[in-house]
């Protein structure tokens, strides 16, 4: 029983220590979502050039989703013609280049890792744009393509088919200060946090139990801390499979990265962890029926090598550059709840998560959160 409550103290401090900056996340987020509109995307999104990559995932950066969400938007995107490459690079950024991603690794870990991230996830996305043209053939894409226009059901599809952006005409502040933006906001942000919910209570309970029952001397034999060059070697190899075992995606795999940190996995490896969101197990089984056996095995290959040698280069860059962290301080400790900066804050942005989710339930809200799991766009 005392085992128990370590791990859900450990998870209950982590909790405490971010909820604030996940409220801001969502809310940003909401912000962007709320005067974009889905429909206008696919138009910029015709083809793999350099230019109209860098479109797509910025993007996806403002489109934040959970990663089911991301996965189903984007067969969306390519079923509505947008080419595949940009459709995977929205899907990509949409989960890890967020600014709640960068936030929580800031808060958790260090502002070294919210750098990381932003510098890993381009990097990810060139090689992944670089790889399928060697590998993803005209024949391939055009069975992908068939096997998208089938429709077969993933996970959130209804969230993802969802448009809650400001119908009205009007500048960027005319609609979000109107009533309609409003009112959208406050749909983007608590579908938003109904889509991440199970995943984040799940990523802080694992990291808990993991935090308070494994020993440290466990880590540091399996990411071979004691060897500097193998850990370097080894850390990206390993983390992506570490995350793909431990079916934990979108930013609920940040709690558990911290513990991994703190148990001496490599800087590039903890970069290559948080990227294979996109490859947890149940997420592979929805690129096989989205996109078929071939494209699923094509994407996990091509996923994985990326994100290996995007955690290579970052430890290269950064540490030839001299910042990655020296001390393994995670924020994970378990902690009582104090009236400091942390405790206001998450006062002051649990009154805004109150607000936004009366005006959510006021307009209609209840009736969206039970279509979050409906039918793919285009199928009945």
């Amino acid at each position: 029983m005392n085992a128990i409550l370590d791990a859900l103290a450990l998870a209950g401090s982590m909790t405490w220590e971010v909820l604030w900056a996940l409220i801001l996340g969502f809310a940003l987020s909401a912000v962007v979502q709320a005067v974009v509109r889905k429909s206008t995307v696919v138009n910029l999104l015709g083809d793999d050039h350099a230019r109209t990559l860098t479109v797509s995932a910025g993007l996806g950066a403002a489109s934040s989703s959970c990663s089911y969400a991301a996965v189903a938007l984007a067969r969306s995107l390519f079923r509505k013609g947008a080419n595949f490459t940009a459709a995977m690079t929205f899907e990509i950024a949409s989960t890890n280049l967020v600014v709640e991603l960068g936030i929580l690794l800031a808060l958790l870990m260090g502002w070294q890792f919210t750098i990381a991230e932003f510098v890993g996830g381009p990097l990810m996305i060139v090689f992944v744009a670089l790889m399928f043209r060697f590998f993803v053939r005209e024949r391939l894409l055009r069975a992908a393509r068939e096997q998208a226009e089938k429709g077969l059901a993933g996970s959130m599809e209804g969230h993802a088919a969802m448009d809650m952006s400001v119908a009205r005409a009007g500048t960027f502040w005319q609609r979000l200060g109107s009533r309609e933006g409003f009112t959208s906001v406050s749909h983007v942000f608590v579908m938003e946090w109904a889509a991440i919910l199970r995943d984040l209570v799940i990523g802080l309970l694992i990291a808990g139990a993991i935090g308070a029952w494994v020993p440290e001397s466990f880590w540091r034999g399996f990411f071979l801390t004691d060897h500097r060059l193998g850990s370097a070697l080894w850390g990206p190899v390993v983390g992506p499979v570490v995350a793909i075992l431990s079916f934990v995606c979108s930013i609920g795999n940040v709690p558990l990265a911290a513990v991994l940190w703190n148990g001496g996995i490599s800087f590039g490896g903890v970069v290559a962890f948080i990227f294979a969101d996109l490859l947890i197990l149940p997420i592979l089984n929805i690129y096989r029926k989205y996109y078929g056996v071939r494209m699923a095995l094509t994407l996990l290959g091509v996923f994985y090598l990326a994100m290996v040698a995007a955690g290579y280069v970052v430890e290269l860059l950064f540490g030839v550059s001299g910042l990655i962290p020296t001390e393994r301080n995670a924020r994970i400790e378990e902690a009582g709840i104090s009236w400091n900066y942390t405790t206001w804050l998450n006062i002051a942005f649990l009154l805004l998560a109150a607000v936004l989710l009366f005006r959510f339930f006021r307009t209609g809200g209840r009736a969206m959160l039970s279509m979050m799991g409906g039918a793919p766009t285009g199928t009945s």
